[in-house]
């Protein structure tokens, strides 16, 4: 996983949906100042619920601390228009099926369910700064206090 004060490629190219809108943009798009990026794993599961719902009771308080939200997953954009619908997310939502992201922070971890093993995104969070420089990271959500463990890490920056 990148470290600390390193800079990630933010050249890659998503498809986000914020406010219902969907597009296509460059991740540094996303950067127009420092950004919470939160990896989960898929849209309606319990565990991203709870993850997203406690981004979404707090995420006022990360836009007026001055920071974008971005919660990326392999799920479409018509999926995550739905999601935001049901979970009252006003933050941007990330399709990256093909893990760009996580590729970008080194953050692609060996997983094992059903007994198949597979190669896919850590569930971690991630502060960068405008220019792509890793802020400070979390390297294993607490599902349910994510919002809470993210802002400890951006007071103590």
């Amino acid at each position: 996983m990148i470290e600390s004060g390193n800079k990630i490629d933010t050249s890659f190219t998503l498809k986000v949906v914020k406010d219902g809108e969907e597009k296509e943009v460059n991740f540094s798009e996303l950067l127009s100042r420092p950004a919470v990026v939160s990896v989960y794993m898929r849209n309606n599961t319990s565990g991203c619920d709870r993850q997203n719902n406690s981004l979404a009771e707090h995420q006022q308080w990360f836009d007026e601390k001055g920071y974008n939200l971005i919660a990326v997953s392999k799920d479409t954009c018509g999926s995550h228009r739905k999601y935001a619908d049901k979970l009252g997310i006003n933050y941007v939502l990330a399709s990256d099926p093909d893990y760009l992201f996580s590729k970008a922070t080194n953050s692609i971890v060996e997983k094992k369910m059903y007994g198949k093993t597979f190669d896919a995104p850590s569930r971690s969070a991630f502060v960068i700064d405008t220019d792509g420089t890793v802020l400070g990271i979390i390297e294993k959500i607490d599902t349910k206090a994510h919002a809470e463990e993210l802002k400890k890490l951006i007071e103590s920056l």
